[in-house]
């Protein structure tokens, strides 16, 4: 199954749009499957550094990120987010694979694309997100500024994802 998430709660169909983040790629329609979807527990503009320990990962970058924790992925959120976390309520709208495919094959971001219309086979209302993101086995840490770290993940041998960063609070 692939997941598409939303503040919205009543879409029937995903029409194939555009993408800001992708000016070359012809209008799809984006879908994430089951091993990332906790990095869309979040209200959408919430900016977010991801980063796992991958098999390429090196012993003092895993020492060095994670040495004060058990868990194999941390997720890091600006302070000024956290009541708006508290407070949205996704809805998880669940796809078929059939129309989709892997979008890179290069990325572990774990998106699929559509280029058909693509109507849910079911949508469930999402809440208490924070309690989502933890029983996920997955640390969520606050901090005031995400820009120290996103360049410290980005130089690391550490895999990762960066979702949204242009709403990140600038240094």
């Amino acid at each position: 199954m692939l997941y598409h998430f939303s503040e919205e709660s009543a879409i029937k169909r995903f029409t194939p749009r555009a993408q800001k983040a992708y000016p070359d790629l012809e209008p799809v329609v984006f879908a994430i499957h089951e091993e990332k979807a906790v990095h869309y527990y979040f209200p959408r503009d919430c900016p977010r550094v991801i980063y796992w320990k991958a098999d390429w990962s090196s012993e003092e970058d895993i020492q060095r990120f994670f040495s004060d924790s058990i868990v194999n992925k941390i997720i890091v959120v600006e302070n000024d987010w956290l009541n708006r976390i508290r407070h949205t309520q996704l809805y998880r709208y669940t796809f078929a694979e059939d129309t989709f495919k892997w979008f890179d094959e290069a990325s572990t971001a774990g998106y699929y694309i559509s280029y058909d219309e693509v109507k849910p086979l079911k949508v469930e209302r999402v809440s208490d997100l924070i309690g989502q993101i933890v029983e996920k086995a997955v640390e969520l840490r606050f901090t005031p500024n995400l820009y120290p770290l996103k360049d410290r993940i980005i130089a690391s041998t550490l895999d990762y994802s960066i979702i949204r960063f242009r709403n990140a609070q600038p240094l």
